[in-house]
């Protein structure tokens, strides 16, 4: 969880803040469900997203 969110503060948050609350809440979520997990790659998953790397493995479990 601390690199999630130490990702998102240096990648993401601007450095001015948000005006509103609804406006964090969309830009936070579109950071964690689309960018981190579909399109950033992660050193870990050699390379890949999380998503992505889980996708691999249920193809190859047989779960997808």
């Amino acid at each position: 969880m601390e690199r999630l969110f130490r990702s998102f503060k240096t990648e993401w948050l601007p450095s001015t803040g948000y005006m509103t609350a609804r406006e964090a809440q969309r830009d936070i979520s579109y950071y964690l469900m689309h960018r981190y997990n579909w399109i950033r790659a992660h050193q870990f998953n050699h390379g890949l997203a999380p998503a992505v790397a889980e996708e691999k493995l249920n193809v190859v479990s047989g779960m997808g």
